[in-house]
């Protein structure tokens, strides 16, 4: 095996650890600010970084249409999913938690890819989805009746993580992921900032946690994550590509049990396992697609130009 084909074939792994890192991340953070300013140091710092970057290589902007498409696809993934996500986790959930109601997007998005992309899901996938969607529901079960909001706001998260996704695959699948991302993150800050000013009292309480889970957050997640997972919207289908969130709460829990000696109750120990078995089901491709050559990426990001 080449060692690109051997990077190619580390990338899911490498995006389910650094995607569920963030939760953990978070919640550290989430011990030193509000979740609004936590989100709105990690979207600046993340941004301004990246268009640094984008500028140096002289990568190609997004224009005129291409450029909306960006921004609305930026609002969703980052504004609506973490704005949304870090309020829920400021109001009670956990880190854990929060990762298994992220957990039903491969079937939310399998559920929006059919109508609005025109993707084909197998039966074998449906029957994954449904499998991880119940160890989701059992997982979360006991939290409804006593964080009700909360759990209402992760659900706010995860459809801005589908419909965002989505919309990055069908507006958006060749934009450059320098300057592309720079601007989707940039996009976001005023939001936020908006939010912040308005519904928090935007307050750092301890510098050195604070510092840690930003630098994490937006050099880990935001930009390291984040690419991961646009170059595996460009290698497969939406609803293939995002059954690996079905992974993440199982890694996220492992990792907040770690380093934040965050329990899990025997039905969410429950949901991770019925989770984590639907994931085999949802990610087998079909039969009659098995000989058909996978869709690559384009051999060069920085040749990329923004597409609508």
């Amino acid at each position: 095996m080449t060692g690109r084909r051997v990077a190619e074939a580390a990338v899911p792994g490498a995006f389910v650890v650094l995607w569920s890192s963030a939760f953990v991340a978070g919640s550290i953070g989430l011990g030193a600010a509000p979740p609004l300013l936590l989100t709105l140091a990690r979207f600046a710092l993340a941004g301004v970084l990246l268009a640094v970057v984008a500028l140096a290589a002289r990568a190609p902007w997004p224009r005129g249409r291409a450029l909306g498409h960006v921004v609305v696809a930026g609002l969703l993934l980052q504004a609506v999913q973490f704005g949304a996500f870090y309020t829920a986790m400021a109001l009670g959930v956990s880190g854990a938690i929060a990762a298994l109601v992220q957990g039903l997007h491969p079937v939310l998005t399998a559920l929006l890819a059919v109508p609005l992309l025109g993707e084909r899901v197998s039966a074998r996938q449906w029957a994954g989805f449904a499998l991880g969607a119940a160890g989701v529901t059992l997982a979360v079960a006991e939290r409804v009746s006593s964080a009700a909001a909360a759990v209402l706001l992760c659900g706010a998260g995860l459809l801005g993580l589908s419909l965002g996704t989505l919309y990055q695959k069908r507006f958006c699948p060749r934009m450059d992921l320098r300057s592309g991302q720079a601007v989707q993150l940039l996009a976001a800050v005023p939001v936020i900032g908006l939010l912040t000013v308005t519904l928090e009292h935007p307050r750092v309480t301890a510098w050195a946690p604070f510092t840690g889970a930003v630098l994490w957050l937006a050099l880990v997640n935001s930009i390291g994550a984040f690419t991961l997972l646009y170059l595996l919207l460009r290698r497969s289908q939406a609803s293939r590509a995002s059954s690996l969130f079905f992974l993440t709460p199982s890694v996220t829990a492992v990792m907040a049990w770690a380093l934040l000696h965050q329990p899990l109750s025997a039905l969410a120990v429950a949901g991770l396992v019925l989770s984590g078995a639907g994931v085999a089901l949802a990610t087998r491709a079909p039969r009659a697609e098995a000989g058909s050559a996978p869709v690559r990426p384009p051999a060069g990001v920085s040749r990329e130009r923004s597409a609508a």
